[in-house]
């Protein structure tokens, strides 16, 4: 139906955007460009020939603690900056954030990538954010880019952390467009994890929460409450900024009608690509990658607007 465009997918980045530019910025190129066909398999490694640098930052969260993260500067022509938002108890260096991210600066959008409050190298105890939390420390990680002259223009969010970019657009400055990852349309979708435990948080104030079976977090009523509170039903229609909306079909962990709805809820430009045969946590090889692709080329549009 659309000639041509598998092969466009395999061209170098230069190329990708280039193609792009002429073509415009039809959602459908990019849907049909992406499948994970033997072409696709076969994409030039360009996060092994230019590989990007990554520099250790810190910047106060909006609790106090002081938050660590990582930024992947490109390692030669800078096209923009962005700010990644990372899964419910991930952290920075999970294998979507740093594969994506990394990527992503190969192909010259410097990504910032940190911890939320009391996980990986960050300071605080986890048990005291929430989702208001995570969606406002996502707000102060696009104003430490701002003050240290990078200027975040995209947000990208893998699961729970797409929740959050979508709740943090509209309040974080200079930002233009927004990419979710395997996001549920409803923050609250993250009770599931900890339903074990949720009476014994609401009767007693607090729970130990034994997360994959090795680490104990501490989880707290008022963490609870907040996720309960958590709405994006009218946040969504009032983004005012292009939406990528990402999701495979397989995902068994957030199912693909939560995709549905939030592209439902969009207004345009919004866009949705499949990500067939992946995982919800992109760890099998080239996922993540693959995904940067399609967010270094639909974005960037948007990286260089005021």
């Amino acid at each position: 139906m659309f000639p041509g465009l598998l092969r466009v997918v395999a061209l170098s980045t230069r190329r990708i955007l280039g193609a792009i530019a002429a073509r415009g910025s039809d959602p459908a190129l990019v849907r049909v460009a992406v499948r994970p066909t033997d072409q696709v398999s076969r994409l030039e490694p360009t996060c092994e020939t230019m590989r990007a640098v990554s520099e250790r930052v810190h910047f106060a969260s909006s609790t106090g603690p002081t938050l660590t993260g990582l930024i992947d500067v490109p390692p030669g022509e800078v096209r923009g900056w962005g700010v990644f938002a990372h899964g419910f108890t991930l952290g920075k260096d999970s294998p979507a954030a740093a594969r994506i991210c990394r990527q992503l600066a190969s192909e010259g959008i410097g990504m910032l990538r940190f911890d939320n409050l009391g996980l990986g190298d960050s300071e605080g105890d986890w048990g005291d954010g929430s989702f208001t939390v995570k969606v406002d420390d996502t707000v102060r990680a696009v104003a430490f880019m701002a003050e240290r002259g990078t200027p975040a223009r995209l947000l990208v969010g893998h699961s729970w952390g797409g929740c959050a970019v979508i709740a943090a657009a509209g309040q974080a400055e200079g930002v233009h467009a927004v990419a979710t990852v395997g996001a549920p349309s409803d923050p609250s979708h993250a009770e599931v994890q900890y339903d074990a435990v949720v009476d014994r948080v609401l009767d007693d104030g607090s729970a130990q929460w034994l997360v994959g079976g090795h680490k104990a977090l501490t989880l707290k009523r008022a963490f609870v409450e907040d996720v309960r509170r958590a709405d994006l039903h009218e946040v969504i229609p009032q983004l005012h900024r292009p939406l990528l909306v990402m999701h495979s079909p397989t995902d068994a962990t957030v199912g693909i009608e939560n995709a549905s709805e939030i592209f439902r809820l969009a207004r345009h430009p919004r866009s949705f690509v499949s990500l067939e045969g992946s995982d919800h946590l992109l760890t099998a090889p080239g996922q993540a990658q693959r995904a940067a692709r399609i967010v270094s080329a639909w974005a960037d549009p948007y990286l260089g607007k005021e």
